[in-house]
């Protein structure tokens, strides 16, 4: 009988524990996810971060890309809130310039050593020249814009849309681009207008 009413008595106070009090503390709010872009534009995003936090990946034109990790919301949306952006466009490829054409490699076949040195040594200080001409075309952007209210809407990172005329939007939605749920609805393919808006 001791032995029943001691087990009833750990069983007792083992079940008090399980009453835990409500806590006043908000929920977490939003998910984290990735930094993902949509490039809207005929240039190449050569590399890109949101807040400091590298995308990774260099995107082309009309393309998407990203993955960099991570993006999160910590609080409830305020319209206060931003999100500061940082990219470089530039060229995507060579051809796209086709006024700087990239120089050939010679042909030293049946030349002498130092003829065959000095083939490529001309070859590369003009790739190197030619290099720094595409290097020049790069154009580096910083904005910084208002983050979209995501109240009572789950939140899965950030995707950030390269526009024309240097624009940029941006979402948290966990919506897929295309989908008729996702916010931004611009077509992949714009063409930059005569001129730009201030």
């Amino acid at each position: 009988m001791q032995f029943l009413h001691s087990a009833l008595v750990a069983v007792t106070l083992l079940l008090a524990g399980c009453d835990k009090p409500v806590t006043t503390d908000s929920p977490p709010f939003g998910g984290g996810g990735t930094i993902e872009a949509i490039n809207h534009t005929s240039w190449a995003i050569n590399r890109f971060s949101v807040n400091g936090v590298n995308g990774l990946d260099a995107i082309g034109p009309y393309q998407g890309g990203g993955g960099g990790c991570c993006f999160g919301v910590d609080r409830p949306w305020d319209p206060t809130m931003t999100v500061q952006v940082d990219w470089e466009t530039g060229v995507a490829f060579a051809s796209d310039v086709p006024e700087m054409p990239k120089p050939k490699e010679p042909d030293t076949t049946g030349m002498g050593r130092d003829a065959r040195y000095k083939a490529w040594q001309d070859y590369s200080d003009k790739y190197h020249a030619w290099f720094d001409k595409f290097k020049a075309i790069s154009k580096a952007h910083t904005r910084t814009v208002p983050l979209p209210d995501y109240t009572s809407q789950p939140t899965c990172g950030i995707t950030v849309h390269f526009l024309p005329c240097d624009q940029i939007k941006v979402t948290t939605s966990c919506a897929d681009y295309g989908n008729p749920d996702y916010p931004i609805k611009e077509p992949v393919y714009m063409e930059k207008p005569g001129v730009c808006p201030n």
